[in-house]
């Protein structure tokens, strides 16, 4: 399989403010595409977005996508998607944490943001592609199918959270960094050697519309308090939280439990129920997870896999993979694991690869733990 495109073609170009998007956009435009930069604004406060290396879409970060494209010499707009945004994105996000599971906003900007309203408005002004700074790699077959494979460099590869992509956003993705064998380190360089600013920019890392990473202080903003019980395995009460929103499965601290366990090791967040407002905790053994479904399933460039069939998994964007079985049922995803595998959580996203092709992307809905319970 050879990577696509080869002919020109017109390209609108993502471009955050950040390094990665400016040298995509700058390698699209070198390689002969037609290329125009757009911002995607999608706060409604767009000075609230940014703390240091944290957050995104402020002014900021689109006068420095402005100055990029000034360099690149290419045309460059602004658009407002911040409705958009606030409903498939920051509102799942909350709605989510809300009925205890825990969400991954980025593979949602990308399947609703990025590669839904950003393309559909792109294909309608006549772009044939859009391309970002993403590090993954589009392959075309013989035959005209198209593939999403990981990047050429795994410590980079961003595939995991671009695995709920369909064949037809597969069809107008362009990923320039993607096959390139290159640190960040280089690749800053190169951006220093084409003269953008951007160039020694600080990453953006954690939930771009939290700004400040409290995760919990933003969703007690929006769900507010509700005081509930703390319990271990045997249901006996151990401690309260001000709501089980503020929780994930796996968490360690912050439990603020009054007094130690009978063995005197940490507990560990084993289940959120919101029903009844309550918190399970227990020893890290008790996350061991052997197998889970998932539902919602996307197939990744082609058509569901039939049967049960040998993958690895990728349960987190910087998670390592894992050995699985796994078997589409009547619409659900049942996948086993060769490992019990920790930290597994109901709203988390589970991507199917075979060898560096993403089959597919699924959202977790209930897992099964070693002793045989059944979490979710």
């Amino acid at each position: 399989m050879t990577q696509t495109p080869q002919r020109p073609l017109r390209v609108l170009a993502a471009m955050s403010g950040g390094v990665d998007s400016a040298v995509a956009a700058a390698r699209a435009a070198e390689a002969g595409h037609d290329v125009t930069g757009v911002h995607l604004a999608l706060s409604a406060n767009p000075q609230s977005f940014r703390t240091g290396a944290r957050g995104c879409c402020t002014i900021e970060d689109s006068r420095d996508a402005r100055r990029a494209a000034d360099v690149i010499g290419i045309p460059f707009y602004v658009w407002d998607l911040a409705e958009r945004f606030r409903e498939d994105v920051v509102e799942d996000f909350i709605a989510e944490y809300e009925a205890g599971r825990t969400p991954n906003p980025c593979l949602r900007c990308n399947e609703k943001i990025k590669f839904a309203a950003l393309l559909d408005k792109a294909i309608a002004l006549g772009f044939d592609a859009v391309c970002t700074g993403h590090y993954a790699t589009v392959v075309t077959g013989p035959d005209g199918t198209r593939e999403l494979h990981r990047a050429s460099d795994m410590a980079k590869d961003q595939s995991y959270v671009l695995g709920v992509l369909d064949e037809r956003q597969l069809a107008h993705a362009m990923f320039p960094l993607g096959d390139t064998f290159t640190t960040k380190d280089e690749i800053r360089a190169e951006a220093e050697r084409r003269d953008l600013a951007v160039a020694k920019k600080p990453d953006s890392h954690d939930i771009c519309f939290i700004a400040d990473g409290d995760t919990q202080g933003f969703l007690a903003a929006r769900l507010g308090s509700a005081e509930g019980d703390i319990v271990d395995e045997s249901g006996a009460k151990v401690g309260t939280h001000e709501g089980a929103h503020g929780f994930t499965i796996g968490q360690r601290k912050g439990l603020r439990i009054g007094h130690p366990a009978p063995d005197g090791k940490p507990r560990y967040v084993l289940d959120i129920s919101p029903v009844d407002n309550t918190v399970t905790v227990g020893p890290v053994a008790a996350l061991d997870v052997t197998a889970l479904t998932a539902i919602r399933p996307r197939w990744c460039g082609g058509t569901a896999p039939v049967g049960p069939g040998a993958y690895t998994a990728q349960l987190r964007a910087h998670g390592d993979e894992t050995a699985v079985t796994a078997e589409l049922i009547d619409g659900t995803l049942h996948v086993s694991f060769a490992e019990a595998v920790r930290g597994v959580a109901p709203g988390q996203a589970i991507v199917l690869y075979d060898g560096t092709r993403v089959v597919g992307s699924a959202t977790i809905a209930t897992t099964v733990r070693r002793a045989g319970a059944l979490a979710g």
